[in-house]
């Protein structure tokens, strides 16, 4: 069976020649930092090179994500700040380097925080992540959106996805990647997620892509939150996916313990459902993904459980 679809590939093919170039004729003041000669992290949507030892740049690989690119650069100074507040850090804006003729997208040169990915360290010691995440999403969904536009495949109603999902749930019933008992599950999940009541308040500012490739630790301590380029207002149910994508069950319980003070239990099972939404795309994209298709299967145990 040839691989199922994962990375889509670069609209624009970034090079060390390249970005040194942005930081020459752009931010001076940084170029006799050391650039990396290849990208520490090449994600769907962006590359991050490393600018010496507390800097890097931040540069969209695709025409489809440069916007998110631009929304980060308008929403980071105040969500970086309000993160410290709560002990963690965020990859802040420097400076917003703007498009010209030998790149077409807007791209930053952030702070980088040193540390480990979530996707390399095991479920079980990401437990003592629980309560600062829980902190942390608070100071992300407190920070006001301003005029950020709504992400229309990010935290809106779970019904403007549904046809997505469908779609995806359909594409896993042609495969043996998921047994027909799982697919069901994830089907009756995303389901009770449409019946649930919609979020009561005013939308939030929401991160978009929680998971365990946009948290950075060191040992047990959870270090920064990144990648904010599906920043938008919307459900912050959508944020709370992190509950399964994240943790097992101990974890679980000590971050819904954390918020439960904010949210009722309409919000998580919205939450449910979109961390079901997002295991069924991750199963069927992550074939040249390894360490995805692992989050998925993972996710997929944890999705059997409640809490």
């Amino acid at each position: 069976m040839p691989p199922m679809p994962g990375m889509p590939p670069a609209d624009v093919q970034i090079t060390s020649a390249l970005v040194a170039g942005l930081i020459r004729r752009s931010v001076p003041d940084v170029g006799s930092e050391t650039l990396s000669a290849q990208p520490a992290a090449r994600g769907w949507d962006c590359e991050t090179w490393r600018l010496g030892e507390k800097l890097a740049v931040r540069l969209p690989r695709r025409a489809a994500a440069a916007a998110g690119v631009a929304h980060e650069q308008a929403v980071m100074r105040s969500l970086s700040e309000n993160l410290a507040a709560a002990d963690v850090g965020a990859p802040d804006v420097v400076f917003a380097g703007r498009p010209d003729e030998t790149f077409p997208y807007p791209w930053s040169v952030v702070t980088w925080h040193e540390g480990s990915t979530g996707l390399d360290v095991a479920r079980e010691d990401r437990r003592a992540w629980a309560a600062p995440l829980a902190h942390a999403l608070r100071a992300i969904h407190r920070t006001a959106p301003g005029d950020l536009p709504a992400n229309p495949a990010r935290g809106g109603a779970l019904s403007t996805r549904a046809e997505s999902v469908a779609r995806h749930l359909s594409a896993l019933r042609e495969t043996s990647t998921v047994g027909a008992r799982d697919i069901g599950l994830l089907a009756r999940l995303w389901d009770e997620g449409l019946a649930a009541d919609g979020w009561r308040g005013a939308p939030a500012l929401i991160h978009g892509d929680l998971h365990p490739g946009n948290l950075i630790a060191r040992g047990p301590r959870l270090v920064a939150v990144i990648d904010f380029i599906d920043v938008a207002p919307g459900d912050p149910a959508y944020d709370l996916a992190a509950a399964w994508l994240c943790f097992d069950a101990d974890g679980r319980r000590a971050f819904i313990r954390n918020t439960e003070d904010v949210f009722a239990a309409d919000d998580w099972i919205r939450a449910r459902a979109w961390a079901a939404a997002f295991t069924a795309i991750l199963l069927g994209q992550s074939d040249d993904l390894p360490a995805y298709a692992a989050l998925a299967r993972e996710s997929l145990a944890e999705l059997r459980r409640w809490p």
